[in-house]
């Protein structure tokens, strides 16, 4: 136990990679700009691409390539949208994805998600304690 009565078990942050499987990595990349007010740096490695996510102690990529599909029925990733998950969650369909589940509470405790479709299929989750 730490001082603040918490295991090292319960602050380890359990993503620290995760790979968003995309079709047209054009279109995926002006998607995630767009709604996470961020730039991706796109690398095309022969065959597969990938596009980087700034980040720091955790990251994320978009992922062209075999082996990658996208689905609206795989591992739903949160991703954070903080302060307020509701001013990405309002540019979501504007940039071409849709909200599948607007935004709802949680708890006190863990805060609020949102679902949506991105515009390759996809299901992911926005979340932020507000």
């Amino acid at each position: 136990m730490n001082q603040d009565n918490t295991t090292d078990e319960q602050k380890k942050s359990w993503s620290s990679w995760f790979e968003i499987p995309v079709e047209d990595m054009e279109r995926a990349q002006k998607f995630y700009e767009a709604v996470f007010d961020t730039q991706i740096h796109v690398m095309d490695m022969g065959g597969f691409s990938m596009g980087i996510f700034p980040h720091g102690n955790s990251g994320a990529a978009l992922c062209k390539g075999e082996g990658y599909a996208p689905s609206p029925d795989g591992v739903v990733v949160y991703m954070d949208a903080s302060p307020d998950l509701a001013f990405a969650e309002a540019k979501i369909e504007a940039a071409g994805g849709k909200v599948i589940r607007g935004k709802k509470q949680i708890s006190d405790e863990h805060g609020y998600m949102a679902l949506f479709h991105d515009t390759e299929g996809n299901r992911l989750a926005l979340h932020s304690m507000n």
